[in-house]
């Protein structure tokens, strides 16, 4: 400090960054980043799954559904193709805009985007038993996100 107790302009003080966030927040920041991409990179996987290769045969083994199944359920599963399209651009503009400095944009975004795949992901194992590790698989990452975010931003 100066003499008069002043912190020099530009001075941050130590254990936080130029943001006014500690390290840990910093920290939090970036891991909740990187998970809220992989979260989206997973929706955007699921988005070709389900509106672009539904009724192919690795598609239709990944979701165990007959041939007739995937033809009977393949205008739902276009449109939900979207869904998860959307979540992922939503999360992905999250992740830019706080990279970019508008962190509380960017958090909202993240918390909007992985916080609805997050709700998605429960849904899908309270309501469909059979389906719980496939929905574990889809919940994990935003969980994750969304606590990382929640902690740094919050």
């Amino acid at each position: 400090p100066a003499r008069n107790g002043r912190r020099p302009r530009g001075v941050v003080p130590r254990g936080t960054r130029s943001c006014g966030r500690s390290v840990r927040e910093e920290a939090h920041a970036r891991l909740g980043s990187v998970l809220a991409v992989l979260a989206a990179l997973l929706h955007v996987v699921i988005f070709a799954m389900e509106s672009l290769a539904w009724t192919s045969g690795r598609t239709r083994a990944t979701f165990g559904m007959s041939e007739e199944e995937a033809l009977a359920t393949r205008e739902m599963a276009f449109n939900q193709g979207f869904y998860n399209l959307f979540l992922a651009v939503v999360t992905g503009l999250g992740v830019a805009l706080s990279a970019c400095g508008a962190h509380g944009a960017g958090a909202a975004l993240m918390l909007a985007g992985a916080g609805s795949m997050l709700a998605a992901a429960v849904v899908l194992f309270a309501g469909s038993p059979d389906k719980r590790p496939a929905a574990l698989k889809q919940g994990v990452l935003p969980l994750l996100a969304v606590v990382c975010v929640g902690i740094a931003f919050l």
